[in-house]
């Protein structure tokens, strides 16, 4: 369950890692181009956000073996 999760989080993250790479070299914004201003644009931020929340907690795991 956890490896999912951590796979989704992942995911979702790298998803919001190349919309900012894209604002940031070209000034578009994907996530807004596809779903403009609407509350599906917020929700996909909240989660990009969440995921990257989430994420820091494998800073710890990243010395070990597990």
């Amino acid at each position: 369950m956890q490896k999912t999760l951590g796979g989704a989080a992942l995911t979702i993250a790298i998803i919001g890692a190349v919309n900012w790479g894209l604002i940031g070299f070209f000034g578009f914004n994907l996530v807004a181009w596809l779903f403009g201003t609407s509350t599906v644009s917020k929700i996909i931020y909240a989660l990009v956000g969440l995921c990257g929340l989430y994420l820091i907690s494998f800073y710890g795991k990243l010395g070990s073996r597990e």
